[in-house]
Protein backbone atom coordinates (compact mmCIF):
# COMPACT_ATOMS: atom_id res chain seq x y z
CA UNK A 1 0.00 0.00 0.00
CA UNK A 2 1.28 3.46 -0.79
CA UNK A 3 -0.33 6.67 0.28
CA UNK A 4 0.71 10.30 0.13
CA UNK A 5 -1.42 13.29 1.00
CA UNK A 6 -0.26 16.86 0.68
CA UNK A 7 -1.84 19.89 2.23
CA UNK A 8 -1.64 23.46 0.95
CA UNK A 9 1.00 25.69 2.49
CA UNK A 10 -0.05 26.95 5.92
CA UNK A 11 1.53 29.47 8.31
CA UNK A 12 4.11 27.98 10.63
CA UNK A 13 2.53 27.52 14.07
CA UNK A 14 4.36 27.75 17.41
CA UNK A 15 6.40 24.61 18.01
CA UNK A 16 6.42 23.65 14.31
CA UNK A 17 9.55 23.99 12.24
CA UNK A 18 9.59 25.52 8.75
CA UNK A 19 10.64 22.11 7.47
CA UNK A 20 7.62 20.46 9.06
CA UNK A 21 5.27 23.00 7.50
CA UNK A 22 6.81 22.55 4.06
CA UNK A 23 6.78 18.75 4.12
CA UNK A 24 3.00 18.60 4.04
CA UNK A 25 0.89 15.81 5.44
CA UNK A 26 0.97 12.08 5.91
CA UNK A 27 3.21 10.15 3.53
CA UNK A 28 3.22 6.35 3.59
CA UNK A 29 5.99 5.35 1.17
CA UNK A 30 6.15 1.67 2.10
CA UNK A 31 3.59 -0.43 3.96
CA UNK A 32 3.84 -0.10 7.76
CA UNK A 33 5.74 -1.89 9.17
CA UNK A 34 8.39 -1.58 6.49
CA UNK A 35 11.42 -3.87 6.18
CA UNK A 36 13.56 -1.96 8.70
CA UNK A 37 10.69 -1.74 11.17
CA UNK A 38 9.99 -5.48 10.86
CA UNK A 39 13.56 -6.25 11.94
CA UNK A 40 13.12 -4.07 15.02
CA UNK A 41 9.75 -5.63 15.84
CA UNK A 42 11.25 -9.12 15.53
CA UNK A 43 14.19 -8.20 17.79
CA UNK A 44 11.82 -6.71 20.33
CA UNK A 45 9.85 -9.94 20.41
CA UNK A 46 13.01 -11.93 21.13
CA UNK A 47 14.56 -9.61 23.69
CA UNK A 48 11.95 -7.45 25.41
CA UNK A 49 9.47 -8.44 28.10
CA UNK A 50 5.87 -8.72 26.91
CA UNK A 51 4.26 -5.37 27.63
CA UNK A 52 1.67 -3.15 25.96
CA UNK A 53 2.63 -2.79 22.30
CA UNK A 54 -0.23 -1.40 20.19
CA UNK A 55 1.11 -0.79 16.66
CA UNK A 56 4.31 -1.93 14.87
CA UNK A 57 5.57 1.61 14.34
CA UNK A 58 9.34 2.06 14.78
CA UNK A 59 10.13 5.76 15.02
CA UNK A 60 13.44 7.25 13.93
CA UNK A 61 12.76 10.96 14.46
CA UNK A 62 9.91 13.33 15.22
CA UNK A 63 9.00 17.01 15.28
CA UNK A 64 5.83 18.65 16.52
CA UNK A 65 2.94 16.28 15.69
CA UNK A 66 4.86 14.32 13.07
CA UNK A 67 6.83 11.07 13.34
CA UNK A 68 9.22 9.72 10.71
CA UNK A 69 9.71 5.98 11.01
CA UNK A 70 12.83 3.99 10.16
CA UNK A 71 11.50 3.30 6.64
CA UNK A 72 10.87 6.96 5.82
CA UNK A 73 7.12 7.05 6.40
CA UNK A 74 5.71 10.33 7.75
CA UNK A 75 3.07 9.60 10.38
CA UNK A 76 0.59 11.89 12.15
CA UNK A 77 0.78 11.35 15.91
CA UNK A 78 -2.53 11.43 17.79
CA UNK A 79 -0.96 9.78 20.87
CA UNK A 80 1.60 12.31 22.17
CA UNK A 81 3.72 9.43 23.41
CA UNK A 82 0.78 8.34 25.60
CA UNK A 83 0.13 11.88 26.78
CA UNK A 84 3.77 12.83 27.38
CA UNK A 85 4.47 15.28 24.54
CA UNK A 86 1.99 18.10 25.08
CA UNK A 87 4.47 20.63 23.64
CA UNK A 88 5.16 18.34 20.71
CA UNK A 89 8.04 16.10 19.74
CA UNK A 90 11.52 17.59 20.16
CA UNK A 91 10.40 21.15 20.80
CA UNK A 92 13.52 23.22 20.06
CA UNK A 93 13.37 25.10 23.38
CA UNK A 94 13.14 21.83 25.30
CA UNK A 95 15.98 20.27 23.33
CA UNK A 96 18.20 23.29 23.98
CA UNK A 97 17.47 23.26 27.74
CA UNK A 98 18.24 19.54 27.97
CA UNK A 99 21.52 19.94 26.12
CA UNK A 100 22.64 22.88 28.24
CA UNK A 101 21.78 21.23 31.56
CA UNK A 102 23.33 17.88 30.56
CA UNK A 103 26.60 19.65 29.80
CA UNK A 104 26.59 21.32 33.21
CA UNK A 105 25.20 18.90 35.83
CA UNK A 106 22.97 15.85 35.36
CA UNK A 107 22.69 14.36 38.83
CA UNK A 108 24.03 14.94 42.32
CA UNK A 109 22.58 12.60 44.94
CA UNK A 110 18.92 13.28 44.29
CA UNK A 111 17.10 14.48 47.41
CA UNK A 112 20.17 14.62 49.67
CA UNK A 113 21.43 18.02 48.55
CA UNK A 114 20.07 21.30 47.25
CA UNK A 115 19.42 22.58 43.70
CA UNK A 116 18.20 25.93 42.49
CA UNK A 117 16.30 24.57 39.50
CA UNK A 118 14.37 22.09 41.70
CA UNK A 119 13.09 24.88 43.93
CA UNK A 120 12.31 27.00 40.86
CA UNK A 121 10.16 24.20 39.39
CA UNK A 122 8.52 23.54 42.75
CA UNK A 123 7.56 27.19 42.99
CA UNK A 124 6.08 27.15 39.49
CA UNK A 125 4.03 24.06 40.32
CA UNK A 126 2.64 25.61 43.49
CA UNK A 127 1.54 28.58 41.38
CA UNK A 128 -0.23 26.72 38.58
CA UNK A 129 -1.92 23.99 40.64
CA UNK A 130 -5.40 24.75 42.04
CA UNK A 131 -5.77 25.92 45.62
CA UNK A 132 -4.97 29.28 47.22
CA UNK A 133 -3.18 27.76 50.19
CA UNK A 134 0.48 27.08 51.06
CA UNK A 135 1.82 24.02 49.21
CA UNK A 136 4.90 21.83 49.05
CA UNK A 137 6.27 19.51 46.34
CA UNK A 138 7.94 16.12 46.10
CA UNK A 139 9.52 15.06 42.80
CA UNK A 140 9.16 11.55 41.43
CA UNK A 141 10.29 9.64 38.34
CA UNK A 142 6.83 8.83 36.98
CA UNK A 143 3.10 9.07 37.52
CA UNK A 144 3.02 5.66 39.15
CA UNK A 145 5.64 6.68 41.68
CA UNK A 146 3.70 9.89 42.24
CA UNK A 147 0.59 7.90 43.10
CA UNK A 148 2.65 5.78 45.50
CA UNK A 149 4.00 8.93 47.17
CA UNK A 150 0.51 10.45 47.42
CA UNK A 151 -0.98 7.32 49.00
CA UNK A 152 1.88 7.10 51.50
CA UNK A 153 1.54 10.76 52.45
CA UNK A 154 -2.20 10.36 52.99
CA UNK A 155 -1.79 7.26 55.15
CA UNK A 156 0.97 8.86 57.21
CA UNK A 157 -1.12 11.96 57.89
CA UNK A 158 -4.47 10.43 58.62
CA UNK A 159 -3.06 7.26 60.21
CA UNK A 160 -5.84 5.31 58.53
CA UNK A 161 -5.48 2.18 56.38
CA UNK A 162 -8.05 2.61 53.59
CA UNK A 163 -8.01 4.40 50.23
CA UNK A 164 -11.05 4.54 47.94
CA UNK A 165 -10.95 4.76 44.15
CA UNK A 166 -13.14 4.17 41.12
CA UNK A 167 -13.86 1.06 39.11
CA UNK A 168 -12.29 1.66 35.72
CA UNK A 169 -9.53 3.91 37.07
CA UNK A 170 -5.87 3.58 36.16
CA UNK A 171 -3.21 4.81 38.60
CA UNK A 172 -0.19 2.70 37.65
CA UNK A 173 1.13 -0.85 37.82
CA UNK A 174 3.44 -0.97 40.85
CA UNK A 175 1.90 -2.80 43.79
CA UNK A 176 0.69 0.21 45.76
CA UNK A 177 -0.69 2.02 42.72
CA UNK A 178 -2.10 -1.25 41.39
CA UNK A 179 -4.15 -1.52 44.57
CA UNK A 180 -6.13 1.46 43.29
CA UNK A 181 -6.04 0.56 39.57
CA UNK A 182 -9.21 -1.15 38.39
CA UNK A 183 -9.17 -0.58 34.65
CA UNK A 184 -8.75 -4.07 33.23
CA UNK A 185 -8.56 -7.58 34.74
CA UNK A 186 -5.31 -8.21 32.83
CA UNK A 187 -3.62 -5.48 34.86
CA UNK A 188 -4.48 -7.14 38.18
CA UNK A 189 -4.51 -10.86 37.36
CA UNK A 190 -2.08 -13.00 39.43
CA UNK A 191 -0.84 -10.05 41.50
CA UNK A 192 -2.79 -10.50 44.72
CA UNK A 193 -2.18 -9.64 47.45
CA UNK A 194 -1.89 -5.95 46.72
CA UNK A 195 -0.67 -3.30 49.14
CA UNK A 196 -4.00 -3.63 50.95
CA UNK A 197 -6.65 -1.18 52.02
CA UNK A 198 -8.00 -0.45 48.54
CA UNK A 199 -11.74 -0.15 47.91
CA UNK A 200 -13.57 0.88 44.75
CA UNK A 201 -16.95 2.31 43.87
CA UNK A 202 -18.54 2.56 40.38
CA UNK A 203 -17.32 5.43 38.22
CA UNK A 204 -19.59 8.32 37.20
CA UNK A 205 -20.18 7.21 33.61
CA UNK A 206 -23.33 8.79 32.20
CA UNK A 207 -23.07 6.92 28.88
CA UNK A 208 -23.12 3.59 30.72
CA UNK A 209 -24.60 4.50 34.09
CA UNK A 210 -24.11 1.51 36.42
CA UNK A 211 -27.35 2.44 38.18
CA UNK A 212 -29.38 2.82 34.95
CA UNK A 213 -30.25 6.41 35.86
CA UNK A 214 -30.13 9.61 33.80
CA UNK A 215 -28.42 12.90 34.53
CA UNK A 216 -29.49 15.29 36.03
CA UNK A 217 -32.60 13.57 37.41
CA UNK A 218 -30.26 11.06 39.05
CA UNK A 219 -29.31 13.78 41.56
CA UNK A 220 -25.66 12.58 41.38
CA UNK A 221 -26.45 9.26 43.01
CA UNK A 222 -23.05 8.03 41.77
CA UNK A 223 -21.45 10.43 44.28
CA UNK A 224 -23.97 10.25 47.10
CA UNK A 225 -23.86 6.46 47.18
CA UNK A 226 -20.45 6.73 48.86
CA UNK A 227 -22.10 8.14 51.97
CA UNK A 228 -25.55 6.60 51.69
CA UNK A 229 -24.45 3.01 51.04
CA UNK A 230 -20.73 2.30 51.30
CA UNK A 231 -20.09 4.29 54.49
CA UNK A 232 -23.15 2.63 56.00
CA UNK A 233 -22.12 -0.93 55.12
CA UNK A 234 -18.64 -1.98 54.01
CA UNK A 235 -16.29 1.02 54.35
CA UNK A 236 -15.95 2.64 57.80
CA UNK A 237 -15.34 6.32 56.95
CA UNK A 238 -13.14 6.86 60.01
CA UNK A 239 -10.74 4.27 58.56
CA UNK A 240 -10.39 6.08 55.20
CA UNK A 241 -7.27 8.16 54.58
CA UNK A 242 -7.92 9.23 50.99
CA UNK A 243 -10.12 9.11 47.92
CA UNK A 244 -8.22 9.05 44.61
CA UNK A 245 -9.71 9.92 41.22
CA UNK A 246 -8.75 11.28 37.82
CA UNK A 247 -10.50 14.48 36.64
CA UNK A 248 -11.11 12.64 33.36
CA UNK A 249 -10.69 8.88 33.52
CA UNK A 250 -7.80 8.02 31.20
CA UNK A 251 -7.02 4.38 30.49
CA UNK A 252 -10.53 3.54 31.67
CA UNK A 253 -12.14 5.22 28.66
CA UNK A 254 -11.82 9.02 28.89
CA UNK A 255 -14.90 9.22 31.05
CA UNK A 256 -15.83 12.81 31.97
CA UNK A 257 -17.76 12.94 35.28
CA UNK A 258 -21.03 14.87 35.20
CA UNK A 259 -21.07 18.45 36.43
CA UNK A 260 -21.15 18.55 40.22
CA UNK A 261 -19.78 15.05 40.85
CA UNK A 262 -16.37 16.14 42.11
CA UNK A 263 -17.91 18.80 44.35
CA UNK A 264 -20.37 16.29 45.81
CA UNK A 265 -17.58 13.80 46.50
CA UNK A 266 -15.37 16.49 48.08
CA UNK A 267 -18.20 17.54 50.39
CA UNK A 268 -18.60 13.97 51.63
CA UNK A 269 -14.85 13.59 52.11
CA UNK A 270 -14.61 16.84 54.07
CA UNK A 271 -17.27 15.61 56.50
CA UNK A 272 -14.94 12.78 57.50
CA UNK A 273 -11.57 14.55 57.16
CA UNK A 274 -10.65 12.33 54.17
CA UNK A 275 -8.04 13.63 51.73
CA UNK A 276 -8.77 14.01 48.01
CA UNK A 277 -5.93 12.83 45.74
CA UNK A 278 -6.26 14.22 42.21
CA UNK A 279 -4.48 12.01 39.65
CA UNK A 280 -3.55 14.43 36.84
CA UNK A 281 -0.88 12.21 35.30
CA UNK A 282 -2.61 12.15 31.91
CA UNK A 283 -4.94 15.15 32.19
CA UNK A 284 -2.39 17.69 33.45
CA UNK A 285 -0.16 20.35 31.88
CA UNK A 286 -2.87 21.76 29.63
CA UNK A 287 -4.28 18.59 28.11
CA UNK A 288 -7.89 19.58 28.90
CA UNK A 289 -7.45 23.29 28.13
CA UNK A 290 -6.64 24.15 31.73
CA UNK A 291 -3.36 23.58 33.54
CA UNK A 292 -5.07 20.74 35.40
CA UNK A 293 -8.28 18.94 34.58
CA UNK A 294 -9.84 19.32 38.00
CA UNK A 295 -10.06 23.07 37.41
CA UNK A 296 -13.06 22.32 35.18
CA UNK A 297 -14.81 20.89 38.24
CA UNK A 298 -14.15 23.78 40.65
CA UNK A 299 -12.59 21.58 43.33
CA UNK A 300 -9.27 22.03 45.16
CA UNK A 301 -7.54 18.70 45.85
CA UNK A 302 -5.44 18.09 48.94
CA UNK A 303 -2.79 16.21 46.97
CA UNK A 304 -2.26 16.50 43.21
CA UNK A 305 -0.20 14.04 41.16
CA UNK A 306 1.39 15.31 37.94
CA UNK A 307 3.79 13.59 35.51
CA UNK A 308 3.86 12.50 31.83
CA UNK A 309 3.88 15.79 29.89
CA UNK A 310 5.56 17.71 32.72
CA UNK A 311 8.99 16.64 31.43
CA UNK A 312 8.40 17.24 27.72
CA UNK A 313 9.70 13.74 26.95
CA UNK A 314 11.94 13.13 29.97
CA UNK A 315 10.75 11.05 32.95
CA UNK A 316 9.65 13.24 35.85
CA UNK A 317 6.62 13.54 38.09
CA UNK A 318 5.61 15.36 41.25
CA UNK A 319 3.06 15.52 43.98
CA UNK A 320 1.87 18.96 45.06
CA UNK A 321 0.16 19.00 48.44
CA UNK A 322 -1.11 21.15 51.27
CA UNK A 323 1.89 22.31 53.27
CA UNK A 324 0.48 21.06 56.55
CA UNK A 325 0.53 17.49 55.23
CA UNK A 326 4.34 17.43 55.04
CA UNK A 327 6.28 14.82 57.01
CA UNK A 328 7.54 16.02 60.38
CA UNK A 329 10.80 14.06 60.23
CA UNK A 330 13.33 12.99 57.60
CA UNK A 331 13.39 9.51 56.10
CA UNK A 332 9.67 8.75 55.96
CA UNK A 333 9.87 9.09 52.18
CA UNK A 334 12.60 9.80 49.65
CA UNK A 335 14.08 8.60 46.34
CA UNK A 336 17.24 8.78 44.27
CA UNK A 337 16.28 10.11 40.84
CA UNK A 338 13.27 12.28 41.70
CA UNK A 339 13.81 15.78 40.34
CA UNK A 340 16.63 14.73 38.03
CA UNK A 341 18.30 17.98 37.02
CA UNK A 342 18.04 17.44 33.27
CA UNK A 343 14.36 16.54 33.57
CA UNK A 344 13.75 19.56 35.79
CA UNK A 345 15.40 21.85 33.24
CA UNK A 346 13.14 20.38 30.58
CA UNK A 347 10.07 20.82 32.78
CA UNK A 348 10.76 24.49 33.44
CA UNK A 349 10.91 25.12 29.69
CA UNK A 350 7.77 23.05 29.07
CA UNK A 351 5.82 25.35 31.39
CA UNK A 352 7.28 28.39 29.61
CA UNK A 353 6.31 26.98 26.19
CA UNK A 354 2.73 26.26 27.30
CA UNK A 355 2.38 29.87 28.42
CA UNK A 356 4.33 31.58 25.61
CA UNK A 357 2.66 29.65 22.78
CA UNK A 358 -0.80 29.84 24.38
CA UNK A 359 -1.24 26.08 24.30
CA UNK A 360 -4.05 26.09 26.88
CA UNK A 361 -6.08 28.18 24.45
CA UNK A 362 -5.02 26.03 21.51
CA UNK A 363 -6.09 22.89 23.39
CA UNK A 364 -9.53 24.41 23.89
CA UNK A 365 -9.87 25.66 20.29
CA UNK A 366 -8.52 22.58 18.53
CA UNK A 367 -10.24 20.30 21.04
CA UNK A 368 -13.60 21.89 20.24
CA UNK A 369 -12.91 21.47 16.53
CA UNK A 370 -11.87 17.84 17.01
CA UNK A 371 -15.02 17.14 19.03
CA UNK A 372 -17.18 18.72 16.34
CA UNK A 373 -15.51 16.68 13.59
CA UNK A 374 -15.89 13.46 15.58
CA UNK A 375 -19.57 14.22 16.22
CA UNK A 376 -19.97 14.64 12.46
CA UNK A 377 -18.57 11.14 12.04
CA UNK A 378 -20.89 9.92 14.79
CA UNK A 379 -23.90 11.21 12.84
CA UNK A 380 -22.71 9.26 9.77
CA UNK A 381 -21.42 6.07 11.38
CA UNK A 382 -23.67 4.34 13.88
CA UNK A 383 -20.71 2.38 15.25
CA UNK A 384 -19.63 5.52 17.12
CA UNK A 385 -21.85 5.43 20.17
CA UNK A 386 -20.37 8.30 22.15
CA UNK A 387 -17.93 11.18 21.71
CA UNK A 388 -16.65 12.82 24.90
CA UNK A 389 -13.78 14.72 26.40
CA UNK A 390 -12.31 18.02 27.54
CA UNK A 391 -9.87 20.06 25.48
CA UNK A 392 -7.58 17.73 23.53
CA UNK A 393 -8.40 14.76 25.74
CA UNK A 394 -11.12 13.19 23.60
CA UNK A 395 -12.47 9.71 22.96
CA UNK A 396 -14.94 7.93 20.67
CA UNK A 397 -16.59 4.74 21.92
CA UNK A 398 -17.45 2.03 19.40
CA UNK A 399 -20.71 0.11 19.73
CA UNK A 400 -22.89 -2.23 17.69
CA UNK A 401 -25.35 0.45 16.58
CA UNK A 402 -27.72 3.26 17.50
CA UNK A 403 -30.01 1.03 19.55
CA UNK A 404 -27.43 -1.55 20.57
CA UNK A 405 -24.64 -0.19 22.76
CA UNK A 406 -22.76 -3.48 23.00
CA UNK A 407 -19.04 -2.60 23.00
CA UNK A 408 -17.35 -3.45 19.70
CA UNK A 409 -13.79 -4.26 20.76
CA UNK A 410 -12.70 -5.99 17.56
CA UNK A 411 -14.04 -3.17 15.39
CA UNK A 412 -12.19 -0.59 17.50
CA UNK A 413 -8.99 -2.62 17.20
CA UNK A 414 -9.39 -2.92 13.43
CA UNK A 415 -9.81 0.85 13.17
CA UNK A 416 -6.59 1.44 15.14
CA UNK A 417 -4.77 -1.06 12.93
CA UNK A 418 -6.04 0.36 9.66
CA UNK A 419 -5.27 3.91 10.80
CA UNK A 420 -1.57 3.30 11.47
CA UNK A 421 -1.28 1.66 8.06
CA UNK A 422 -2.66 4.87 6.57
CA UNK A 423 -0.25 6.98 8.62
CA UNK A 424 -2.33 7.97 11.67
CA UNK A 425 -1.15 6.76 15.06
CA UNK A 426 -3.92 6.10 17.61
CA UNK A 427 -4.29 4.45 21.01
CA UNK A 428 -7.22 2.51 22.48
CA UNK A 429 -8.70 3.08 25.91
CA UNK A 430 -11.55 1.66 27.93
CA UNK A 431 -13.27 -1.43 26.59
CA UNK A 432 -14.01 -0.23 23.05
CA UNK A 433 -12.88 3.39 22.77
CA UNK A 434 -10.17 5.23 20.88
CA UNK A 435 -8.45 8.18 22.56
CA UNK A 436 -7.37 11.23 20.60
CA UNK A 437 -4.53 13.02 22.36
CA UNK A 438 -2.36 14.83 19.81
CA UNK A 439 0.31 17.28 20.98
CA UNK A 440 -1.19 20.61 22.01
CA UNK A 441 0.71 22.34 19.18
CA UNK A 442 -1.56 20.69 16.62
CA UNK A 443 -3.27 22.93 14.08
CA UNK A 444 -6.72 22.79 12.50
CA UNK A 445 -5.56 21.34 9.17
CA UNK A 446 -3.72 18.56 11.02
CA UNK A 447 -6.84 17.77 13.06
CA UNK A 448 -8.82 17.58 9.83
CA UNK A 449 -6.28 15.31 8.18
CA UNK A 450 -6.39 12.95 11.14
CA UNK A 451 -10.19 12.82 11.16
CA UNK A 452 -10.29 12.15 7.43
CA UNK A 453 -7.94 9.19 7.83
CA UNK A 454 -10.00 8.00 10.79
CA UNK A 455 -13.16 7.94 8.67
CA UNK A 456 -11.40 5.96 5.96
CA UNK A 457 -10.30 3.48 8.61
CA UNK A 458 -13.80 3.14 10.04
CA UNK A 459 -15.19 2.33 6.60
CA UNK A 460 -12.39 -0.16 5.91
CA UNK A 461 -12.76 -1.80 9.33
CA UNK A 462 -16.48 -2.21 8.81
CA UNK A 463 -15.92 -3.93 5.48
CA UNK A 464 -13.47 -6.34 7.12
CA UNK A 465 -15.98 -7.12 9.85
Amino acid sequence: MSQSTRRPNVPVAPGRSDAAAKEGGVSVRVPIPGPKAKKIVDADGRLMMTSTKTSPVAAESAKGVWITDVDGNRILDFTSGVGVLNVGHCHPSVVRAVQEQAAKLMHFAGTDFYYENQTALAERLTQITPGAFPKKVFFTNSGTEGVEAALKLARWNRQRPIAIGLLGAFHGRSMGALTMTASKPSQRARFNAFAGGGHHIPAPNCFRCPYKLEYPSCDLYCAKILKELYFETSIPPDDVAAFIAEPVMGEGGYIVPPKGWHAAIKSILDEHDILLIDDEVQAGIGRTGRWYGIEHHGVEPDILVTAKSLGGGLPIGAIVFRKELDYTYQGAHSNTFGGNLVAVASSLVVLDVVEREKLLENARVQGAHLMARLKELQSKHEEIGDVRGLGLMVAAEFVAGRSDLTPQVKLRDRVVEDAYKRGLLLLPCGKSSIRFIPPLVIQRDEVDEGVEILEQSIVAARRRG
